[in-house]
């Protein structure tokens, strides 16, 4: 397969992207092939800095990026020569099959939702973050940050994704999916939540198991968790603080270097027709080389054809 990645994105680009290619080379499959988006000769530097011949990469000149700060529509249209653009066009045409950055994550999903386009049938797409059970098993929780203030509508739609992202990616059979709210009774919560139960209560699209709390995310309680990208952010912030005090603190071990972002790499944007995938924007080398081959592991997974396969079956 062919996969995109942004090397102009990140706080830490060119350098930690660079890297972090090279050190997906060794995992990929020599029929696959990384296309390199960004400015040319910046990329050919780094490489031969590296010891590496470019021609083990496709280069694709993009002179532009899309800042961190940028409005990403504006930007996205403004910029067509931008590393973030030239690979949706890349991705659009079919000359690639997955795209990757850990830039500017606005106009990652503007760029899926206007070149890509959405799943039929689906409102918004969404994000996820992998959390690990102490068990040994994840927890999927979305959103994280696409959608700050969702309709229920859009919630129900989460668990669907969710359910279908824990099943075809990670192999988990018959995902339980539950909604966080502030208490596992049906009546508990604000209107968004309220609503949003009795659309999934009974659902036919996914196995609803009810309403979870906060602090059932680690525990065995469900494999897939629902709530708006507020909500969602905040803990994926609080998960990510929580692991560098502890690891500050020398309290550390295997189950706390599961919450490591290092590991995952990023997030698959959720609900559209092709793969994309937005990494941490403090990615270093070894976060870049996992969004790389979580990228191949969803576009081999055919996620979204599934999805539009199983949403047709219910329609």
């Amino acid at each position: 397969m062919n996969i995109g990645l942004d090397i102009m994105g990140g706080d830490h680009a060119p350098d930690a992207t660079i890297k972090g290619a090279i050190m997906a080379l060794e995992s990929v499959d020599e029929t696959d092939r990384i296309f390199l988006f960004g400015d040319e000769i910046i990329i050919t530097g780094k490489l031969k800095e590296n010891n590496i011949d470019p021609e083990k990469f496709e280069i694709v000149h993009a002179p532009d990026m899309i800042g961190m700060s940028e409005q990403p529509i504006k930007a996205f249209k403004l910029k067509p020569k931008s590393s973030i653009s030239k690979g949706f066009q890349y991705l659009k045409a079919g000359k690639i099959d997955g795209f990757a950055s850990a830039g500017n994550s606005g106009a990652m999903v503007v760029g899926s939702m206007y070149s890509v386009e959405m799943i039929k049938g689906i409102l918004r797409p969404c994000t996820t973050v992998v959390v690990p059970k102490e068990n040994g098993g994840s927890t999927f929780l979305l959103d994280i940050g696409t959608n700050p203030d969702p309709k229920p509508e859009v919630m129900y739609q989460f668990g669907i994704l969710g359910s279908f992202f824990a099943r075809y990616v990670y192999n988990v059979d018959n995902p339980r999916v539950g909604l966080l709210n502030i208490g596992h009774e049906e009546e508990k919560g604000n209107i968004l939540t309220q609503a949003t139960y009795k659309l999934m209560k009974g659902s036919t699209h996914f196995n609803f198991v009810g309403n979870v709390e906060g602090r059932d995310i680690m525990h065995d309680t469900a494999d897939v968790i629902v709530c708006d990208g507020f909500t969602g952010n905040v803990i994926l912030k609080q998960l990510e603080s929580m692991y560098h005090l502890l690891k500050k603190r020398n309290l550390y071990d295997e189950f706390v270097e599961r919450m490591n972002y290092e590991n995952f790499g990023g997030t698959p944007i959720l609900g559209i027709k092709s793969t994309v995938v937005v990494g941490h924007g403090i990615s270093n080398d070894n976060a870049i080389k996992n969004m790389i081959l979580l990228t191949k592991n969803v576009h081999e997974a055919n996620l979204s054809l599934k999805i539009q396969d199983e949403l047709q079956k219910h329609s």
